[in-house]
């Protein structure tokens, strides 16, 4: 069984932003394998389907972002995955907007949602997606630019083709492991 959690902020102000990021791909998943996200356990909004044949659970956890370990402890002690089929995607500042990077454990970088869960987890040898959002311009506030919408029809396409390009990603971790991840990821043009 894979539980794959995507970050984000709960709430209709938040829809949509930088941030949610990890909210929108889990969308995506929802609607690809028509896996319906309607019920609330652990603090997260939950859906249990299959994709590519195996067992999922997508989650969002109903926490806020800083807060996200606090819900993914919950579920892990919930539905109980091993240790490399707990799947995180999230939104990275490092990375230029639409750019996508796949790592199989390792340090949060200065993603403060992974923080906590890493530090509530006591671990961090479990996958993540992160899709780029780019940094702020000069006179942005960081907080301001990942609680901010795409501004324009072309960066909401290439955010949306990102966030498809991360479905697909998860969904060939699922199927054939890391490797078959990073090949996807590299087709994409990605590294």
């Amino acid at each position: 069984m894979y539980l794959i959690v995507g970050l984000g902020n709960p709430g209709r102000k938040y829809m949509h932003t930088r941030h949610n990021v990890g909210f929108d791909v889990v969308e995506v998943l929802s609607q690809k394998y028509d896996i319906p996200i309607q019920r609330l356990r652990c603090k997260a909004a939950v859906g249990e389907g299959r994709i590519r044949g195996q067992r999922v659970v997508l989650a969002q956890p109903q926490t806020f972002m800083n807060l996200s370990g606090e819900s993914v402890v919950q579920l892990c002690n919930w539905y109980k995955p091993e240790d490399d089929r707990l799947i995180v995607v999230y939104d990275d500042v490092d990375l230029p907007e639409g750019k996508l990077r796949f790592r199989p454990g390792g340090s949060a970088g200065t993603h403060n949602g992974m923080r906590n869960i890493i530090y509530l987890l006591g671990r961090d040898n479990f996958p993540r997606v992160r899709v780029g959002i780019g940094r702020p311009a000069p006179g942005w506030n960081m907080k301001d630019w990942v609680l901010a919408t795409y501004d324009t029809p072309e960066l909401r396409q290439t955010m949306f083709d990102a966030y498809m390009n991360a479905a697909d990603v998860i969904a060939e971790l699922i199927e054939g492991g890391p490797d078959a991840a990073r090949q996807l990821l590299s087709k994409l043009g990605n590294r």
